[in-house]
């Protein structure tokens, strides 16, 4: 296949488009950093340039390849809510260049839209909450809105993925622990963060546009849940900062935009993702990687 890949310069996209490499694909990139582009130039791909703003660039690259995966958002989360909306815009726009043809788009979300069964980890098959709950839920609805046309639209939701350099929600934590100069979790920190190993996340979106079957939702999940008080224990441990727990009403002030998710408990499970696709986890675990955390001036 030849599959257009957005954020192909990120963490997960540019594992993507390794993966798709070495498994004999050839992938269409979209970038629109000079430097960047080398890179993935080098790494074996195509390179479209152009940005998440041009709609044409998005659905040039659509229209000439065989599929599509779309990994890039915008990870200021400071303005999550806009960016998410941003997303919807984007997926309708790639959308568009398929409409008429079963070639498959992917899109990414996130595990917590499927958190609907109070005590039980997300599921694939589970309602999901709407934008107006979750923000991140837009860009399921914009699948959905595609989906209900013919598009051939399916899902990958992402928990905390990670390696030794970035772990999803995690990173920006880090970055507000040193700042603060502790390390801190709401309660008793029991509340869990499914998560998985960056490559093995490439492995399963390379499956999943593989396979294209229409409106299909899945798991990039290989811990179902990792307790928030170990994580930040880990962080401490590594960044040699006092750890401490917090009430949730001191949360806000404390985390600021990340208080929505601190105290959260979001397991996840990827069984039948797992097994309609053949997909074993192998990489190390989310607490291994933060022990092996590579900081910035260390």
């Amino acid at each position: 296949m030849r599959v257009f890949v957005t954020g192909a310069t990120g963490n997960i996209g540019s594992a993507v488009v390794k993966d798709l490499i070495a498994a004999g694909h050839q992938a269409l990139g979209l970038c629109r950093s000079e430097e960047k582009a080398a890179g993935l130039a080098a790494a074996g791909a195509e390179v479209l340039r152009g940005s998440l703003e041009d709609e044409d660039s998005l659905m040039n690259g659509a229209a000439q390849c065989d599929g599509v995966i779309h990994l890039a958002f915008n990870h200021d989360f400071s303005r999550f809510v806009a960016n998410c909306e941003d997303d919807r815009r984007v997926i309708r726009a790639l959308g568009s260049a398929l409409a008429g043809s079963a070639r498959p788009l992917v899109i990414t979300s996130g595990t917590p839209i499927a958190n609907t069964v109070p005590g039980e980890p997300a599921k694939e098959g589970n309602a999901i909450v709407g934008s107006n709950v979750h923000p991140r839920a837009a860009s399921e609805e914009a699948a959905a809105a595609l989906a209900a046309e013919g598009i051939n639209v399916s899902v990958v939701r992402l928990p905390q993925v990670h390696d030794p350099v970035t772990q999803g929600l995690i990173t920006p934590l880090i970055g507000m622990f040193r700042q603060k100069g502790e390390c801190v979790y709401v309660g008793d920190g029991l509340n869990r963060w499914p998560s998985a190993y960056v490559l093995d996340v490439a492995r399963l979106y390379r499956l999943v546009v593989g396979r294209a079957e229409p409106n299909a939702k899945y798991h990039a999940v290989a811990e179902e849940g990792v307790a928030i008080r170990d994580i930040v224990s880990a962080i401490g441990r590594r960044l040699d900062l006092p750890v401490k727990s917090i009430s949730q009403e001191e949360a806000p002030a404390h985390f600021g935009w990340l208080s929505m998710f601190a105290g959260l408990d979001m397991p996840a499970s990827s069984a039948w993702t797992r097994e309609v696709l053949g997909w074993h986890p192998t990489g190390p675990g989310l607490i291994s990687d933060l022990e092996r955390l590579e900081l910035p001036g260390h």
